[in-house]
Parts: C-alpha cells; structure tokens; sequence
C-alpha cells in the first residue's frame, strides 16, 4: 500500500512540475531577439519628436504642473492611484544612474513594445506598453534618439505601493498571457489611408484606449467596448464615450474634433478639463494630417 501511495505522489508531482513548466513557458519575460533592433541607423529626430507627443511622454513623466521646456525635464516621481496600489512614475531621462541613459536600444525597445525591464521582469501594465507595442522598431530608434536629447534628471522614483497578490511580478506574465497582445483593437472597413494612420495613432502610441475603454476585474479591456468609456482608472470620476455612439461626441464631425484636438474647445465652446487637458496640449503639437487621421479614425470605430 505504501509503495502504490508512493507513486501516486510521485505521479502527482510530476504532473505539478510538468503543469508549472508549461505555465512558465506561456507566461514568461519574452523580449524580442537582439536582432530586431540591429541595424536601424541613426534615429529620425523629428519623427521622434512627433511620438514622444503623440505618445504624452510627458504627461506622465514630467513634474506635475510643468510648463514650456519643463516638459522635456522627464524626471518621473508621480504617483498613479490604481485600484491594483499606487504606481510611482519611473524617471526616463538620459541620467545615467536615476534615468534610462545607460539602458540599450533593445532594453528600452523591450520595455516599450514587449513589457520587459532591463533585468529581463515583467513590467507592470501601469506602464502602457499594451498600446506602444504597435510601434515599429524604427519607431522605437526615433523615439529613444530623441529622448536621449533631452535634459538629464537625478530625481530618484519612490517603489511602487502594491498590496499581495500584485506585488508579485510574476503574475504579470498571466495578465500578459490573457490581454497582452499587438493586434488591431478594431476591425475596420475602411481601407482609407488617413484612418489606418489614425488607427495606428489611437491604439498605438496615443494609447487612447488606456483611459477611455473600460476594464474587467483584472484589469484587461473589455474589447467589445472600445473607446465606450467607462470609470476612471485612477478612481476619480468616469471618461468619456469617444465613439460615434457617444451621446456627446457622437455627434461631432471630423472638423469639430480636429479643432478640439487643436484648441481646447468643444463645438458649443466649453473648453477641455481633467485630465485631458495634458493630452489636448500633447497632441496639439503635431502636425494638422495626424489631427485629422485620428478624427477619421474615430469617426469610423463602432459606435458604442
């Protein structure tokens, strides 16, 4: 009888060490190959300089309150309330021991398109990688050539505040497995070139969906109400509905949404508040075509 226990038990363990495997297998670190990131050449500053506002860099990473050539100053230090604890902003200046000035091309490329830190961890989807990870490679080259122009900061973030289970940083690979992926948010019918370019601008390095999309108790997007808004991630208050189904922006058009994007204003000329003021002043620096791509763009997603 012993020995018959024996080997159920040591069945049992191999079917645990076996199902640990495989899990491991799924949900584990998977940055790209050193390849993907060879031979880019030199980084095009100016494109680099249109993501880093498209992607509101600053928004995030800057000194709360800061103005002017203070938003290039990416010291990080914000905290970012969650259900999930409180984030704190990591500092992405070129600053060799507080920032990311020592971290390679493919360390920062990973960070951003794969969710992976430089020591080879998950990162925390706090970060918005899930969106930045339809950047090109040669994306990822411009943006981190220009961020390397920019001021050196020694501000030194705080930890982030996690309660268990979610400080465990392996459980990121699950969350990862279950949401994580490159995919277009939407299918769409137009196969204009100005909405594709808004597409790519929205679920990519405008990362849009972040704020207005709302989530499932883990944290992941519920896909069939993209863009519907939903509560604030952060707990204050709810985002709006941004789709053609909105019961306010719905009946904007394209013009009325280029010229809020650019301005501030809303067509019955209330003026943008909360947090997206930041974005509106983010976005407001690129260049009219891109304004009008993302208006396109959601003018074309299924109305919610």
């Amino acid at each position: 009888m012993a020995s018959r226990w024996a080997k159920v038990l040591g069945a049992g363990a191999v079917i645990v060490a076996i199902g640990a495997g495989i899990a491991w297998a799924l949900t584990k670190p998977d940055p790209h190959p050193e390849s993907y990131w060879a031979g880019l050449g030199e980084p095009d500053l100016a494109s680099g300089e249109q993501l880093f506002w498209a992607g509101g860099c600053a928004s995030c990473h800057a000194a709360a309150g800061a103005q002017g050539d203070a938003l290039k100053v990416l010291s990080g230090g914000r905290a970012l309330p969650t259900a999930f604890g409180t984030f704190h902003i990591p500092n992405i200046s070129p600053d060799a021991q507080a920032g990311i000035g020592n971290w390679t091309l493919a360390e920062f490329g990973n960070a951003m398109t794969r969710g992976v830190g430089p020591d080879g961890e998950h990162l925390y989807p706090s970060f918005p990688y899930g969106s930045y990870a339809r950047l090109s490679a040669g994306d990822i080259n411009d943006l981190f050539g220009y961020l390397k122009t920019l001021p050196a900061s020694s501000n030194v973030a705080p930890p982030h505040e996690l309660q268990f289970p979610y400080s465990i940083r392996l459980a990121v690979g699950g969350w990862k497995y279950l949401y994580f992926n490159d995919r277009p948010r939407v299918q769409l019918a137009s196969a204009d070139e100005k909405v594709r370019r808004g597409q790519f601008l929205v679920e990519g390095p405008g990362h849009c969906g972040e704020c207005h999309t709302p989530r499932d108790a883990l944290g992941g997007f519920q896909p069939d109400r993209w863009l519907a808004g939903g509560p604030n991630p952060e707990g204050r208050g709810s985002i709006p509905n941004i789709t053609p189904g909105s019961e306010d922006m719905g009946s904007w058009s394209e013009g009325d949404i280029v010229s809020y994007l650019e301005t501030g204003f809303t067509p019955d000329f209330d003026s943008v508040g909360g947090s997206m003021v930041e974005v509106q002043q983010n976005v407001a620096h690129l260049p009219k075509s891109d304004l009008e791509a993302i208006a396109a763009y959601l003018k074309a997603v299924p109305a919610r």
